[in-house]
């Protein structure tokens, strides 16, 4: 504003002053104008007079001169003082470059929401761990047997066992429960198998428990408390229709969050799978990556009408076995309380095999797993349950 209104000052006497006072008025507009008033003032001194006029046009050029000089070299040093120098932006230091340039997406969690393809098996530092349950013709567990009692085999490569275990580890166990409106007249028999199946929990397990009609719920987080599924249990109530597959989603994929290396889902229906978004085949690839074994209670009517029940013990038994766990099929609901307390002595019964792969490739492909068995002499044909293979790591 000082500057703009200096160029439209008033000719008037005084005008000058008039402009610069106030607050726009800075010392080196005022020295500028106070120069240009001393010239004005020689000028009315020498006027009278042709010589006076000649001599004090040289006056005049000598003044201006001198001002301007004077001026500039003010307007230098005034400048230095008022003005801040610009300051250079620091280049950023090298980890926050870094940090900056990593892409958004790798600085989200990867635990974030629902993944379907999960990390299979559990390879640490190249060593693979195989649980193995073994049965008799009578479907009894058979224990007491040795290392040298088993076989592995990766694809047709014969493997050495470094680590064998029989002793009962801690579980992260899931409990995936049907609540749809079929199981109307079973709700209470299978509780009571929940109940049954807990009481062969170790005390340093952990649970958590889904509820599924014609969409999966999570009722209970991950929790030592068995007590704490019991009451949640209670309010389990049949209704609408059965999404099976979606339920064991969840399950697997909750597995993420597990602690324990031992994980395994246990599967109370009724019937097959009628309101599922996934399909089979997306479930039957996504437990085959998982490190999660299955374990299946289904409860089945002798006469089935709908299609998808009378293929539900086949689902259910594809599935399971692709884990290294099993399906038990049964017709009476009185039956369910034994047959949860079987598969929790199951699991916690279980011979687990360790191995490093002889030949080691990180190219996240499918290795198949066999196992076999030399059983001792006298001892009846006897069944393995296994795992079928894991998929290799990437890196």
């Amino acid at each position: 504003m000082a500057r703009q209104t200096l160029g439209r000052g008033s000719s008037r006497p005084g005008s000058s002053s008039r402009v610069l006072a106030g607050s726009d008025r800075n010392p080196i507009t005022m020295r500028l104008c106070q120069k240009q008033e001393t010239v004005l003032s020689l000028q009315s001194i020498f006027a009278p007079g042709k010589a006076m006029r000649r001599l004090a046009g040289f006056a005049l050029t000598l003044c201006v001169a001198l001002c301007l000089g004077l001026a500039a070299s003010g307007q230098a040093t005034d400048v230095n003082d008022v003005h801040v120098i610009p300051r250079v932006p620091e280049a950023p230091a090298a980890p926050e470059r870094a940090k900056a340039e990593v892409p958004k997406q790798d600085l989200l969690s990867p635990t974030g929401g629902l993944n379907a393809h999960v990390r299979p098996m559990k390879v640490d530092v190249d060593l693979v761990l195989v649980p193995v349950t073994i049965t008799d013709p009578l479907n009894r567990l058979v224990t007491g047997l040795d290392r040298e009692n088993f076989q592995l085999f990766e694809g047709n490569a014969p493997q050495d066992i470094k680590t064998f275990s029989s002793e009962d580890a801690p579980v992260s166990l899931g409990v995936i429960f049907d609540s749809s409106g079929s199981m109307s007249s079973k709700m209470d028999r299978a509780k009571d198998a929940v109940v049954e199946f807990f009481k062969t929990a170790n005390p340093q397990d952990e649970f958590f428990m889904i509820t599924f009609s014609d969409e999966p719920e999570e009722v209970t987080d991950f929790t030592s408390s068995v007590d704490e599924i019991q009451n949640k249990l209670v309010f389990a109530v049949p209704r609408r229709r059965t999404a099976l597959l979606d339920a064991i989603y969840m399950g697997v994929s909750k597995m993420r969050q597990a602690k324990y290396a031992k994980k395994a889902l246990l599967i109370i229906s009724d019937g097959g799978d009628n309101h599922s978004r996934y399909t089979e085949n997306e479930i039957k690839s996504l437990v085959k990556e998982a490190d999660v074994m299955i374990y299946a209670i289904g409860i089945y009517d002798r006469y089935a009408s709908a299609m998808e029940e009378r293929l539900g013990p086949q689902l259910l038994s594809d599935i399971t076995e692709l884990t290294g766990g099993r399906a038990f099929t049964i017709d009476n609901p009185n039956d369910l309380g034994d047959v949860a307390t079987k598969i929790g002595v199951e699991l916690r019964n279980q011979y687990v095999l360790g191995y490093h792969p002889s030949k080691i490739v990180r190219d996240g492909k499918w290795r198949k797993i066999k196992v076999k068995l030399l059983p001792p002499k006298g001892l009846p044909p006897l069944r393995v349950y296994a795992r079928t293979g894991y998929y290799a790591p990437v890196e």
